[in-house]
């Protein structure tokens, strides 16, 4: 299996938490009965990444490292073995978009495929099969989709006649106003992997009218030219966005559970 690194993107203003991010960072939140960054952490252990690179901005940027240190944890009380990786750190000192984010990954990656996951992005299921694939194959990305009601928000992908991916729409109908409505209602979720050629895409993104480098743009370039692998979450998928997801999302883990293994990989 060729080694996996990962990504957390855990950087950002949260402005639409209002007054719980006023002197923390969004992630470091609770959520549940761990801070929020725990579950990205758990799932890249599960899918067999050892190595993690975490990028924050500069204000909270020692809170992790607080928090996290090394990156072997253990439960308070009783001293249970939470995760155990190799945890390094970087600080995106402005907002520039998740593609900048991924960017600043290039040497810490060294070759390897990455696995990248938005902080806030929380899974019922782990989906270590698909992400232990895309180590042993030859896709240049995946990306992973959920069916919403209410596709316009996000990013979804566009399929051809033939049913194969074509093409990513972010907002259409707003945003991207090549569509006057979805074309479909595969939104993108929060979680992607990458082979090694993702940095020279990267370098070549032109920033959209926000001023950033899109993520979009990266998924839109592997599915043009049929690159790009589509796996459907198993369970629920959850953006902890706002201060009404925290609470909400707490509780769905205490009913379900979150970043459960399939039967497969157990």
């Amino acid at each position: 299996m060729t080694p996996l690194r990962g990504l957390i993107c855990a950087g950002g203003e949260a402005s639409r938490l209002q007054e719980l991010t006023r002197v923390t960072n969004k992630h470091l939140l609770p959520v549940g009965r761990w801070p929020m960054v725990y579950y990205p952490l758990q799932l890249l252990q599960l899918a067999g990444v050892r190595d993690v690179l975490i990028v924050t901005g500069k204000q909270h940027a020692g809170d992790f490292i607080d928090l996290l240190g090394d990156g072997k944890v253990e439960q308070r009380e009783g001293g249970e073995l939470l995760f155990d990786l190799e945890v390094t750190y970087k600080v995106q000192t402005q907002a520039g978009g998740i593609a900048e984010v991924v960017g600043l990954a290039e040497r810490f990656a060294e070759g390897a495929r990455l696995v990248v996951c938005l902080g806030d992005n929380l899974f019922e299921y782990a989906e270590v099969d698909a992400i232990r694939s895309f180590g042993e194959g030859t896709a240049g990305a995946a990306i992973f989709v959920k069916d919403v009601p209410d596709p316009e928000r996000f990013g979804v992908v566009v399929y051809d006649d033939s049913g194969r991916v074509a093409d990513i729409a972010e907002k259409p109908g707003s945003l991207d106003r090549r569509f006057d409505e979805p074309p479909s209602n595969d939104a993108v979720t929060g979680l992607y992997c990458y082979g090694p050629d993702v940095f020279d895409i990267i370098r070549g993104l032109e920033p959209s009218e926000r001023g950033e480098l899109e993520i979009t743009d990266v998924n839109r370039t592997y599915a043009q030219r049929g690159d790009l692998e589509v796996h459907r979450v198993s369970g629920w998928w959850r953006d902890a966005g706002t201060y009404e997801a925290l609470a909400r999302i707490g509780a769905l883990i205490e009913e379900t559970g979150v970043n459960k293994l399939p039967v497969s990989a157990r």
